[in-house]
């Protein structure tokens, strides 16, 4: 067998670069729960969940053995002419998990990017209003329409559509208005108000689409009164509210929708990464009338594919049966809390925050001009690495830890991964880190 070097060589001469960022040299071999092994056999505690894709863990046996006889029962039915029945039976469940009370339907795609395209086609057709609003530092996905929808530097190096609107999202850390929280009164959501939807103009406005925790953008908590009022001033006037649910969703932040934190019940909500536990597989869930705007407006061959679709039954079911969203309320308040300690040893540590089991810790080369570390985030990710924690970086400034382990993740692992957390902080501030090796991995 090939090396990780070796492999990465051939990866190198066969695969373009425009779809890959590497924070780390690994090439993956096989997984379970929290547990990655590359292809020489070393072992790494998952930290990431590839991207908060695992909720519940790699390899769930439960839901691996529900595809299995989802395989030989049927592989692929194409959703868009043939319906299959697992695909309206996932659609049905989807229906009574979401928030909101009124008559919904649902759309199937692949990824979060399409569903996010979804949004951005069909909220101007269902309205009659041409604009949408998003909010700096989001990340809503990979295509034209979601990309236009981003505020993430990412996606904003590409020029997009020039009907979306963006606001500030409420990152208190680094409050654009320079104000503290709570005495600010919430300054950020009248400037949306009397400043960004007075002037799109409002009445030409059909949607604002919002992460309930901007993830790619920092790990950024809004305060819990924001988007009760910012659902205030749709209704009022009229416009949807949108909430994208592709990284948060499924159980990562404490409930099964983040969304529920704010006891709000959008008009749309977004899915995709955890949602068929590592199969391909995204959902938009909308008003009924949202829904049927318009007949055949964003058809995928391969929507509804039965396989990924019996395994989202699967991940639903296991998820609400063992009150796993629960479990990840009360570990990752124990992980917030070990974070904190470290902070207060570290001064590279500016800020910890998060909800459940999606955290993050912003790295700053000075504490009180809270100066952005981002090559010390690539050399901290590459050295936990080194140490076997695989962890990633995000942020508008790449300067911040993303932590997602697995909502399944063992007491044992969540101990032995934050003691090499610790040990790569103690070990980037002392300078014991090769950064010529890290510079061939810096990540985005």
């Amino acid at each position: 067998m090939s090396s990780v070097l070796e492999y990465l060589e051939r990866e190198e001469r066969v695969v373009g670069r425009i779809i890959g960022i590497r924070f780390y040299p690994i090439v993956v071999d096989r997984a379970f729960n929290s547990k990655i092994w590359d292809v020489e056999g070393r072992e790494y505690i998952d930290f990431s969940s590839q991207w908060a894709v695992t909720n519940l863990g790699h390899n769930n046996p439960e839901v691996i053995e529900a595809v299995k006889k989802q395989l030989e029962k049927l592989v692929f039915s194409s959703h868009t002419t043939f319906p299959n029945a697992v695909g309206i039976e996932l659609a049905e469940r989807l229906v009574e998990v979401t928030p909101g009370d009124f008559k919904k339907k649902v759309w199937f795609g692949l990824t979060g990017s399409d569903a996010n395209e979804l949004i951005y086609k069909i909220m101007p057709i269902y309205s009659g209003r041409r604009r949408l609003l998003g909010f700096q530092g989001s990340y809503h996905g990979q295509t034209m329409g979601a990309l236009s929808l981003s505020g993430h530097k990412a996606l904003t190096r590409f020029i997009g559509f020039p009907n979306t609107l963006k606001a500030p999202y409420p990152y208190c850390y680094r409050c654009p208005f320079k104000q503290q929280y709570p005495e600010c009164g919430l300054l950020c959501i009248d400037f949306l108000e009397n400043n960004v939807i007075e002037n799109a103009p409002a009445e030409d406005l059909s949607a604002i689409i919002i992460e309930p925790i901007q993830s790619d953008g920092g790990v950024i908590v809004p305060p819990p009164e924001f988007i009760p009022k910012l659902h205030k001033i749709c209704k009022h006037r009229g416009i949807s509210l949108v909430v994208d649910e592709v990284k948060v969703g499924f159980g990562r932040t404490g409930k099964f929708f983040a969304i529920e934190h704010s006891n709000v019940a959008p008009d749309v909500i977004s899915m995709a990464k955890p949602m068929a536990s590592g199969l391909p597989l995204s959902a938009v869930v909308g008003r009924g009338e949202i829904m049927d705007a318009a007949i055949a407006a964003h058809l995928f061959t391969s929507s509804a594919h039965p396989v990924s679709c019996v395994a989202s039954l699967a991940t639903i079911n296991i998820i609400l049966r063992d009150k796993i969203h629960e479990r990840a309320a009360r570990v990752g308040d124990y992980i917030l809390k070990r974070l904190n300690e470290i902070r207060e040893k570290h001064q590279l540590i500016g800020d910890v925050r998060g909800k459940g089991m999606i955290l993050g810790a912003e790295l700053v080369k000075d504490p009180k001009a809270k100066t952005p570390a981002t090559f010390e985030a690539a050399c901290l990710v590459y050295r936990a690495f080194e140490l076997g924690l695989l962890v990633t970086y995000v942020g508008t400034y790449s300067n911040v830890i993303e932590i997602t382990p697995p909502l399944t993740v063992s007491s044992e692992d969540v101990e032995k991964a934050l003691e090499i957390f610790e040990k790569a902080v103690d070990d980037l501030e002392k300078d014991r880190i090769d950064k010529e090796k890290v510079r061939r991995f810096a990540g985005w």
